[in-house]
């Protein structure tokens, strides 16, 4: 294959790959609504990307869950609905409880520094930027990430570290409405110091317990009061 090839192979992939992330960025802020369809014309246009890049985009975003594929007809937006949180707290549940198992056998003195920082930004975000954290902006988001992440860090497994950062991106639309019921920020932190703690501490069951149970704590403020299938 020749470096011409090569370069506009490269060219290609650096297009679709910025052509999800605006599609992305847009999802997440509310910019297309759930359900709205994602024309690739509208969308080209909008973002002055070339229709082919824009559908691999939008292919890799339907691969993340974000967007689903219409037949022949296009693409949409997900749904939102307490199905589906349910389902996206099953899974995370499942996979971020092993991870953190082993990663707490695992894990190393560079392990626990990387929680340790990760909590201490994400604690001085919000003690600076209250409001940002109830917004559940996307740089506090991106924080929030980057703690969850450190914990499981550690496992061995970038399958599961891949699979729990496109959950956790799924979730975010969600996210976002729990983190208004969050009138005293220090409540939200509170509850990643003591999951931090008891991971640290090598607790296994506890810091298990409490992972599943931080995990479901969307879906339960999100949907209060409301009765589905999540353990």
């Amino acid at each position: 294959m020749s470096q011409a090839v090569l370069d506009k192979q490269t060219v290609g992939d650096t297009l679709s790959e910025r052509a999800a992330s605006l599609v992305e960025r847009d999802i997440v802020a509310g910019a297309f609504a759930p359900g709205a369809r994602l024309a690739i014309a509208d969308l080209a246009e909008r973002y002055a990307i070339g229709a082919t890049p824009i559908r691999e985009g939008l292919s890799r975003l339907v691969a993340r869950g974000l967007i689903v594929a219409i037949g022949q007809r296009g693409f949409r937006v997900s749904e939102v609905s307490r199905a589906d949180l349910e389902d996206i707290t099953r899974l995370r549940s499942l996979i971020e409880c092993e991870a953190l198992r082993r990663s707490m056998k695992l894990g190393d003195g560079a392990w626990e520094g990387a929680i340790v920082a990760a909590l201490h930004q994400l604690r001085r975000y919000a003690q600076q930027n209250g409001a940002g954290l109830r917004e559940g902006r996307a740089d506090f988001d991106a924080l929030h990430k980057s703690f969850h992440t450190a914990l499981i860090a550690a496992c061995g497994s970038p399958r599961m570290i891949r699979a729990h950062s496109d959950l956790y991106d799924q979730a975010y639309r969600y996210r976002r409405v729990m983190m208004r019921t969050f009138e005293d920020a220090s409540e939200f932190i509170k509850a990643h110091e003591e999951l931090a703690d008891l991971v640290l501490a090598r607790r296994d069951r506890e810091a298990t317990a409490k992972l599943a149970a931080h995990l479901h704590s969307t879906l339960a403020l999100v949907y209060p009061g409301e009765t589905g299938s999540a353990p």
